[in-house]
């Protein structure tokens, strides 16, 4: 690809962070969907997250492509606020531009049309006569983001999938299906992840959708060609097995303890290769 574009999906844990760092060390281009806690650095960073300290030397290169300031939730406005002051600089408004090889959507919702968690930006990216188009955390709630991603024309789509851990109505199921559906049968491969796969629910989801569409879907370590880790669906069974002492979190925090203990589980190795 003609530009690195990495995005950010900040994960626990000292690979993830190092993994992250390493990517922003070489990447030409940077994307910010939107300003939840879990898809930028932030300013008050705990132990878990990435502090915006950390990376603000890699971000004084790549050209950055940012969600504006419009349509965030009372929180997202707040991180904008606190991350554009530590930067010393506004972040570029991309919503709605083409520029070579990147094109970006004017706001969609995040998940379900008035849920109050503001809108995200989508990214589509062309190279070698191919389409990708990144959507995060749309859930496949909103017939509006899946209209724009429709118009794209997108070979490949990775999206956030359905959060259907969480309880929901058999209108938001049969919505989030739909969707899933149009996008499917549209595309050589859907990638669905994120809140789709915190429960094995979201397992028989892909499942399901692929043998109605007959097109490929998969969530992102199929993609990859990597073992599934499910930790989140499988977090009951994890803190069953492997329970965390009291005061546990507190000595990690100041550095008295770290993880080697639990990144093995039945032969699972969670520090990746």
């Amino acid at each position: 690809m003609g530009c690195c574009l990495t995005r950010f999906r900040w994960q626990s844990g000292a690979w993830f962070e190092k993994k992250t760092v390493a990517a922003l060390a070489d990447a030409t281009d940077v994307v910010i969907s939107h300003f939840h806690g879990d898809h930028v650095p932030l300013t008050d960073a705990n132990p878990y997250q990435l502090a915006a300290q950390r990376v603000l030397p890699l971000l004084r290169t790549p050209r950055l492509w940012c969600k504006g300031p419009d349509d965030l939730s009372f929180h997202m406005r707040q991180r904008y606020d606190k991350l554009t002051a530590f930067f010393g600089r506004s972040f570029p408004n991309a919503e709605g531009k083409n520029v070579g090889q990147l094109s970006f959507s004017l706001p969609v919702p995040h998940g379900e049309v008035g849920s109050g968690l503001g809108t995200v930006m989508m990214t589509r990216i062309t190279e070698d006569g191919g389409v990708f188009v990144h959507a995060s955390d749309i859930q496949l709630m909103s017939e509006e983001a899946a209209d724009q991603i429709l118009a794209w024309h997108p070979d490949v789509v990775l999206a956030a999938g359905p959060p259907i851990y969480r309880h929901s109505t058999a209108k938001q199921q049969k919505l989030a299906w739909n969707n899933g559906v149009r996008l499917a049968r549209a595309v050589t491969t859907l990638i669905l992840d994120h809140h789709l796969m915190r429960s094995v629910e979201g397992v028989r989801f892909l499942r399901e959708l692929s043998a109605k569409t007959g097109h490929k879907v998969v969530c992102a370590a199929d993609f990859m060609g990597r073992r599934r880790m499910l930790l989140e669906a499988w977090r009951r069974r994890l803190y069953r097995e492997m329970p965390v002492p009291s005061g546990w979190h507190e000595a990690y925090a100041r550095g008295e303890v770290d993880t080697r203990g639990y990144r093995d589980w039945h032969g699972w190795h969670v520090d990746g290769p």
